[in-house]
C-alpha cells in the first residue's frame, strides 16, 4: 500500500476510540438485558464487532500490526438489523441437508407408503431413489422427516433457519418462482445454524483443555518426585530420604 493511501495516525486513534465506545455500549446493553434474545444486546454486539474489525484493518494498514481480538463467525455474520421495529409479517427460511446413507431403507419406506395409499397412481415410485424421495417428502412434513430421518435411510448434514421481518405480508404467489433470492440480510431477526463443524471446534477446545490438564498433572508429579526423591546421608553413612515440609493451607 502506498503512503498516500495509508490511514493517518489520527484515523487509527479515532477507530480505537470507537472500539472503546462500542465496548461501553455493549456492556451497558448486557447489564440492562431484558431476556436471552434481547435485540439491544444483539445490536451492541454487532456494533462492537464492526468497530473492532475497522480498527484492526486501520491498525494493520498504518502500522502493520494486528489485534488479538477474534469475533466468532465474523466473516459469515449478518449485518446489523435494519428492519421494522414492529414487523407485521415474517418469513422463515429453512435449509436442511441430508445424505442418502441407506438407499434400500429409503425405498422400502416409500414402498410401504405407496402400498398404504389407496389412491396410488400405480407407478412404482420407490423403484428409484429420486422417486422415493419425492414420495416421502410429499407424504410427510419436513419436520417429521427431520425427526425420523434415520428411519428413512437419511443422514443429517448441516442445517440453518433464518427468521426475516417484513413490513407487510407478500402477495400470494409473489415469490414462488425464486423463494430465496430476495432475502435482505439486514432484515434477518435471528438465525440458527447446526453443523458438525461446530462440534469439531468444541471437541478441539476440550482436547486442548485436557492436554493442558495432563501437562499440569505431569508437572506436579515431577515436582513431587523431585522433592521426595532427594537422598541424604546420615552420620552413620546410611542413606535416608530428606523430609519435605508439607504445610497445610
Amino acid at each position: 500500500m502506498s503512503d498516500a493511501a495509508q490511514p493517518t495516525a489520527a484515523e487509527v486513534r479515532a477507530a480505537a476510540e470507537a472500539v472503546k465506545t462500542a465496548l461501553d455500549r455493549h456492556l451497558a446493553a448486557v447489564e440492562r438485558r431484558s431476556g436471552e434474545d434481547d435485540p439491544a444486546v444483539y445490536d451492541a454486539f454487532n456494533q462492537l464487532a464492526a468497530a473492532a474489525e475497522a480498527y484492526d484493518e486501520l491498525l494493520y494498514d498504518r502500522y502493520d500490526e494486528v489485534t488479538p481480538f477474534e469475533i466468532p463467525g465474523a466473516d459469515d455474520s449478518l449485518p446489523p438489523y435494519d428492519g421494522p421495529e414492529e414487523p407485521s409479517a415474517l418469513s422463515v427460511l429453512i435449509r436442511r441437508d441430508y445424505a442418502v446413507a441407506e438407499p434400500q431403507r429409503l425405498m422400502a419406506q416409500a414402498r410401504r407408503v405407496e402400498a398404504a395409499d389407496d389412491e396410488g397412481e400405480g407407478v412404482a415410485a420407490f423403484g428409484t431413489v429420486h422417486g422415493a424421495l419425492g414420495l416421502l417428502f410429499g407424504e410427510f412434513e419436513p419436520d417429521e422427516i427431520a425427526s425420523r430421518h434415520k428411519e428413512f435411510g437419511l443422514e443429517e448434514g448441516d442445517s440453518t433457519l433464518w427468521v426475516t421481518a417484513s413490513d407487510e405480508p407478500a402477495e400470494p404467489g409473489e415469490w414462488l418462482e425464486a423463494p430465496f433470492e430476495q432475502v435482505d440480510p439486514q432484515r434477518v431477526v435471528c438465525r440458527f445454524d447446526v453443523s458438525a463443524v461446530f462440534d469439531d471446534e468444541f471437541d478441539d477446545d476440550l482436547e486442548d483443555e485436557e492436554d493442558e490438564e495432563e501437562e499440569d498433572e505431569e508437572d506436579e508429579l515431577d515436582t513431587d518426585l523431585d522433592g521426595d526423591g532427594d537422598l541424604d546421608t546420615d552420620e552413620d553413612g546410611e542413606t535416608g530420604r530428606l523430609e519435605v515440609d508439607r504445610r497445610g493451607p
